[in-house]
């Protein structure tokens, strides 16, 4: 299918063939009859993407800092590799079309397959000729609304829910400022919600659009005298901002025109430098519109379809869709007028030199156009003949998951591993897959995880999806007959790990490995090798500057992430099980008060071993991410070895000292890459199954023990 995509690094936004998605639970199929072009949000992406790399420094210093901080901790080379992957990878652009559901996920009651719908959603609802959209991101569309009116839904909600901000009052005046496409919906809503509206705009030809409306408006010239005769001198009980401007003017000019008392909403990008006096004097309330409603940025809502009680939030974003549609079908919101433009997707790119000005012409609504009828789905797969990998290594590998993490971190690592072919790379989107198969030198790009698994060239799956699909995509390569490589962690919960035991006991021919890659590093080697010949118990403190995520991130999800400790922890747990040469047999764990910042993320844990030893690891979410992440300290038989953020390793013994330093980190991922090959040639896993085991359940009975204060939990 084609889609629109933007590139950060070198600006171009580009149209591109990339495999049709599959739809996930909870999300439909949805093929794409037309879509609206955002002349605020998407036109800022473009800009910024076409900036140099010092003008784009310069507009997002805080992402600077970000990458200071990394390159203080982590050193220049490996700094520079992320950035450049990040500024690399495609972005999809768009979040509102309209088209019929094609296919459905499971869990999508109520929904049907050629129903017609209105999309909403960043990520979701994008410019392509087909979209993946989450259950409450869709509308049904009835039989009055054609296809270009509905893809004004998503536009028309963020105009309603700054007018629900404002909490209007039949009769009330209303002043809009700023009347570009988000103004002029904001407009017609507020008149027929019963309001008297005024309006005002420094482009005199939206001026004279919105007293097609019905609305008196003027130019900014005459804002200020404008506004006192229309309120008799009262001024507006509330202001709705809709410009796109740096400058301050609108909020300035909304003070002046506001009664006392009165409320301001910003609904669009506005410098937001406040007046004080004005707006002391007349004590007014100034808010920001938060895009379309209630359950924006919600996970839970967006993404898993958990809906909110009427009786509790009347209206979610969901609703505002369904009303904006309810307003097109009654014809008390026309949009017709405002569509100036109109590009079929392969012209795409056309449509962003026009809101761009790089074309000088005027410009309101402008939609991309999409083929319609036949409704088959077609090239799921795309292949890439320029491959010139070796068909005959001894690892032939297929990939689920293009992430970040796989494209920034794994998939160089395997590049530079000469006996793994890549064959292919799937991704449920297909974009992430299609950007890194075409990178990476893969024979070809899907979005259907099963096109891997029975792949009879494919020998060997490589897991890199969410945590919460690991166990199963696990036990399905298994009963394949592929080897498995899957990223930490195996499983979130005993059932799963139970389930992968029982693949593994009749799967005698395949092996199994988890991302464990701390254990390959070369100055983990070396750790390893100085304590090689201990005789007696050692202790080991590893201490991880983890940072604070957001709560509502997904790993924080106990049924997708697991948890920081169960989802990241279990490498720290491993770590010490591979100084130790067994897991753990019991541990003792306690949280710092989680004060609505942290989740079990600040927290001490202390595993003992069946030979005595004790490990200690503090994962810490409440300290400074610009210092280092990572220490490791061991001390054993008048031995001690410090190994700092895996770049610097000391040992001490009999009173010498040796220190080695690595030009850049290195945690091992190469090495553990160059592992799993070795291991699937000699038949032989990498890690011993039953640590692989011990340290999931370890990191299980440190949560159970975190959540019994600390009480003592036997593994």
């Amino acid at each position: 299918m084609k889609q629109l995509l933007q590139n950060l690094r070198d600006g171009k936004t580009i149209v591109k063939e990339v495999p049709v998605p599959t739809p996930r639970p909870g999300m439909a199929l949805v093929k794409v009859a037309a879509s609206l072009v955002s002349a605020g949000t998407e036109r800022m992406v473009v800009e910024f993407a076409e900036k140099s790399l010092l003008g784009k420094a310069r507009s997002r210093p805080d992402l600077v800092r970000q990458v200071l901080d990394k390159m203080q901790r982590e050193g220049l080379v490996p700094t520079l590799q992320a950035t450049f992957n990040r500024l690399d990878s495609p972005m999809p652009l768009g979040y509102s079309s309209a088209g019929t559901i094609i296919g459905l996920g499971t869990g999508m009651d109520g929904f049907k397959i050629g129903q017609r719908v209105a999309c909403a959603g960043g990520g979701y609802a994008v410019h392509a000729e087909y979209n993946i959209v989450p259950r409450n991101l869709l509308t049904p569309l009835p039989d009055k609304v054609d296809f270009d009116s509905a893809a004004f839904t998503t536009l028309g909600a963020i105009a309603l829910h700054g007018l629900r901000l404002a909490e209007p009052q039949l009769g009330e005046n209303i002043a809009v400022i700023g009347l570009g496409l988000l103004g002029l919906l904001t407009i017609q809503l507020a008149s027929a919600a019963g309001c008297r509206v005024w309006g005002m705009d420094t482009n005199p030809e939206r001026v004279q659009l919105a007293e097609q409306f019905g609305v008196s408006a003027c130019q900014r010239s005459q804002a200020v005298d404008s506004a006192a005769a229309f309120t008799a001198n009262r001024g507006f009980d509330s202001v709705i901002i809709c410009a796109d401007t740096a400058s301050t003017d609108p909020v300035e000019l909304a003070g002046v025109i506001a009664r006392d008392r009165a409320k301001i909403v910003a609904t669009g990008a506005v410098g937001l430098s406040f007046p004080r006096k004005i707006y002391y004097e007349k004590e007014l309330s100034f808010i920001n519109s938060r895009s379309y409603g209630p359950g924006r940025y919600d996970a839970s809502y967006e993404e898993n379809g958990q809906d909110y009680p009427i009786g509790y939030i009347r209206w979610t974003e969901g609703r505002n869709f369904s009303a904006v549609v309810a307003l097109l079908a009654n014809e008390l919101l026309k949009v017709a007028p405002l569509i100036t433009h109109r590009f079929p997707i392969g012209e795409a790119a056309l449509a962003y030199e026009v809101i761009t000005g790089k074309k000088k012409e005027p410009f309101l609504g402008v939609l991309l156009k999409y083929a319609t009828g036949e409704q088959k789905v077609e090239n799921k797969t795309i292949h890439f003949p320029s491959s010139t990998a070796s068909k005959t290594a001894a690892v032939q590998l297929g990939i689920l998951g293009a992430g970040l993490f796989a494209n920034a971190t794994l998939l160089p690592a395997l590049k530079k591993v000469k006996e793994a072919n890549l064959v292919g790379i799937a991704s449920a989107g297909g974009l992430h897959a299609a950007h890194s198969g075409s990178k990476f030198g893969f024979h070809y790009a899907c979005s259907d995880d099963e096109q891997i698994l029975t792949d009879p060239e494919i020998n060997t799956v490589l897991i890199l999806t969410r945590h919460d699909s690991h166990a199963d995509l696990v036990v399905q390569a298994l009963q394949a007959g592929k080897h498995v490589f899957v990223e930490k962690p195996l499983a979130l919960n005993n059932e799963q790990l139970s389930a992968i035991s029982r693949q593994l006991s009749v799967s005698s021919e395949q092996l199994l490995m988890v991302g464990f890659n701390r254990r390959f590093a070369p100055l983990a080697r070396s750790l390893s090798s100085f304590i090689s010949q201990r005789t007696e118990p050692l202790y080991a403190h590893y201490r991880i500057n983890a940072g604070a995520i957001p709560l509502n991130h997904w790993v924080h999800d106990s049924a997708q992430g697991g948890g920081r400790i169960i989802g990241e922890g279990c490498h720290f747990i491993d770590f010490l099980t591979f100084l130790v040469g067994s897991g753990p047999v019991s541990v003792r764990a306690a949280a710092l008060p989680e004060g609505g910042k942290y989740r079990e993320d600040a927290v001490s844990m202390t595993f003992s071993f069946a030979d005595g030893s004790i490990g200690v690891v503090d994962y810490l979410a409440n300290g400074d991410k610009s210092f280092a992440k990572e220490r490791v300290e061991v001390f054993c038989g008048g031995q001690i070895a410090v190994l700092d953020d895996f770049r610097v390793l000391e040992t001490v013994r009999d009173g010498k000292r040796k220190t080695v330093k690595l030009m850049g980190q290195d945690k091992g991922h190469f090495s553990e890459m160059q592992a799993l090959v070795s291991a699937i040639r000699s038949g032989q896993p990498p890690i011993p199954y039953e640590q692989l085991i011990g340290v999931t359940q370890a990191s299980f009975a440190a949560v159970e023990s975190i959540r019994k204060n600390g009480e003592k939990v036997n593994i």
